[in-house]
């Protein structure tokens, strides 16, 4: 792969919410698959990663098995988030969110964790991680509460908007294939063992 003439062709898709991350749903729901053409389950293009049913955003799909393990291995490359979450959270939480907060069985953290603006009740922030557990986002904030109202923060809105040195640049529902020196960059970013 450090070869630029074998630069592995990838989709960068923008998910919308209420769509599921599979092949197929035995619930008949809304899949990834539904919305992109044919050809893209066809030539055997998988997801590298996943987002939950009701996280929008960023998400490539790719060809090259080793590649997609490379990119989704915990550690391997910063994501970004931007988060509506209910509730008012202190700076005091803001710090726990990146030494780790106690969800359930995990700990889970993020690299930072910084306020861009308030709406009414809700806060918007904008979170990096360098792994994603299950709903990690979700989880993380759900384990926190209102130090006002004593209720647990909820996140009402979520969506990845950067994945290494990539920005999501196109409309949701919509698809496009990395240029060249995008695949570079992206390859550059990852972070070996």
């Amino acid at each position: 792969m450090k070869n630029n003439s074998a630069l592995p062709e990838i989709i960068v898709f923008h998910k919308p919410a209420s769509v599921i991350v599979t092949k197929s749903d035995e619930r008949g729901r809304k899949t990834v698959y539904d919305i992109l053409p044919d050809w893209v389950r066809e030539q055997g293009y998988i997801p590298a990663g996943r987002l939950d049913r009701d996280t929008r955003g960023l998400l490539f799909f790719l060809k090259d098995g080793r590649l997609m393990d490379r990119l989704t291995r915990p550690g391997a490359v910063i994501k970004g988030y931007t988060a509506h979450v209910r509730g008012r959270i202190s700076e005091k939480q803001l710090a726990e969110v990146v030494s780790g907060v106690e969800a359930g069985k995990d700990i889970l953290k993020a690299i930072s964790a910084e306020v861009r603006g308030y709406a009414g009740p809700a806060v918007k922030l904008f979170i990096r991680l360098d792994e994603g557990k299950n709903r990690h986002i979700r989880r993380m904030f759900g384990a926190l509460c209102d130090e006002r109202t004593g209720k647990p923060l909820k996140v009402t809105d979520l969506k990845r908007t950067v994945f290494g040195p990539l920005v999501l640049d196109i409309p949701s529902g919509s698809y496009r294939f990395l240029r060249r020196e995008e695949i570079s960059a992206l390859l550059k970013s990852v972070k070996e063992k």
